[in-house]
């Protein structure tokens, strides 16, 4: 038996020279006098001569390298090849996907194909998971690491990224655990990091003159488009996404197609465009001739809204509204352009109320929407109201003339408020 005054009193010879104790364990004394645990045996798989290396002496002690031979030869006389193991192993590690390769894969393979808001995905991938987790093979990511990276974005006053961070976290994993990528996801038994909150903002008369004076100075430190874009949200009570994506193709007139791929619902769906949304769409399209030095009688055809920093053809994403009013947030956050702070989508919210206190019926302001009718309304009642949306979106745009001037137009009443 090995001791450790044999092994520390072992002289190098000009020849490596290997001393065994039994059962394959030994050591290697190489001629610079480096001192090598060893362990030796006949591979039960493939019959092979195996040499395993268990560590150098002093830096791996007899103790312990005596523990990992032991370990390794119940393996083998198990009838298993810790090499071949080991081979295995480290080929199963380099197979298995990066966070980054496995993000990249789920939004090729399920969030484009099933989700109208895959960009989102692909965005919080590559803000918020990306720079933390890219490089980390998907299976050693653990719920510690998930719940962390939760809390930091939290801790930096945002709540609600972190909840939709987290949302896309545990759809991305337990979508690979579906397609057997995975055996298990690090999100199970998480809760949402931040409480999910309703949101009921809607600007009052005083905020919405407020806000609309801000967005007509030029002066204010956003693009013409952006001011342009939160205007038409206003005004014709559409999403956000909808409106920063809105393209020449769409417009027929006076109405917006909407087509289905770019509605949330994956519906179609008409707008009719006011006499004012005409006007901030043209002003939008004028801005885009003028930055591109096309003569103003040049028939322009693509995005409305064309994103300015990027080479390809792609319009604003609806994030830069929300970032816009980020950047125009008072030093205490309480107020953006002079009133209470508010998002791109309560000014959606905001064009509904006010069509409701006009006294139209919900079905209509659901239609100006385009929300998805449900029950047995949606069997049967097919009606696209469009004539109704046209009385409604006018009314609103009467009132809030009416609102931003001063000029009162109590006077102009709605046909289907008079019937």
């Amino acid at each position: 038996m090995f001791t450790d005054r044999y092994i520390r009193d072992l002289k190098p010879e000009l020849k490596i020279k290997d001393i065994r104790e039994g059962h394959g364990f030994g050591v290697r004394i190489k001629p610079d006098g480096t001192k090598i645990f060893f362990y030796r045996f006949d591979s039960p798989v493939t019959g092979a001569r195996r040499f395993v290396t268990l560590g150098q002496y002093p830096e791996q002690s007899l103790k312990d390298a005596h523990e990992l031979h032991g370990k390794l030869y119940k393996a083998v006389r198990a009838g298993a090849d810790p090499l071949e193991v080991a081979r295995l192993e480290k080929e199963a590690s380099e197979a298995a996907p990066t966070v980054k390769v496995l993000g990249a894969d789920y939004v090729k393979r399920h969030a484009e194909v099933n989700k109208k808001s895959w960009l989102e995905d692909q965005r919080i991938l590559e803000k918020e998971i990306y720079p933390a987790w890219g490089k980390r093979k998907a299976a050693d990511i653990t719920k510690r690491d998930v719940v962390l990276l939760l809390d930091k974005i939290v801790d930096r006053g945002a709540p609600g990224t972190a909840n939709n961070t987290f949302k896309i976290i545990r759809m991305m994993f337990n979508w690979a655990c579906s397609k057997s990528i995975l055996e298990t996801s690090p999100c199970d038994r998480v809760d949402m990091p931040a409480p999910m909150n309703v949101r009921d903002r809607v600007l009052d008369a005083a905020e919405i003159k407020s806000l609309w004076t801000a967005l007509s100075v030029k002066t204010t430190s956003m693009r013409p488009a952006v001011r342009q874009m939160l205007k038409l949200i206003l005004l014709t009570a559409q999403r956000p996404g909808e409106v920063s994506g809105m393209h020449t193709s769409e417009i027929d007139g006076n109405w917006w197609n909407l087509p289905a791929q770019r509605s949330k619902n994956g519906k179609a769906h008409r707008v009719y465009l006011t006499g004012l949304a005409v006007q901030l769409i043209d002003e939008a399209i004028a801005e885009v001739k003028r930055v591109r030095k096309l003569p103003p009688e040049a028939k322009y055809s693509g995005h409305i809204f064309p994103c300015p920093h990027t080479a390809k053809v792609k319009p604003i994403e609806r994030h830069a509204l929300s970032r816009a009013l980020k950047r125009n947030e008072s030093d205490d956050k309480s107020t953006v352009l002079g009133i209470a702070t508010f998002t791109p989508h309560d000014l959606r919210r905001t064009a509904a109320t006010q069509m409701s206190e006009l006294r139209f019926m919900d079905e209509i302001i659901d239609a100006v929407l385009n929300h998805t009718k449900t029950g047995i309304i949606a069997t049967y009642n097919k009606n696209k109201y469009d004539a109704e949306k046209q009385q409604a979106l006018e009314a609103w745009e009467r009132r809030l003339t009416s609102i931003t001037t001063g000029k009162d137009l109590s006077n102009v009443i709605p046909i289907l408020k008079a019937a």
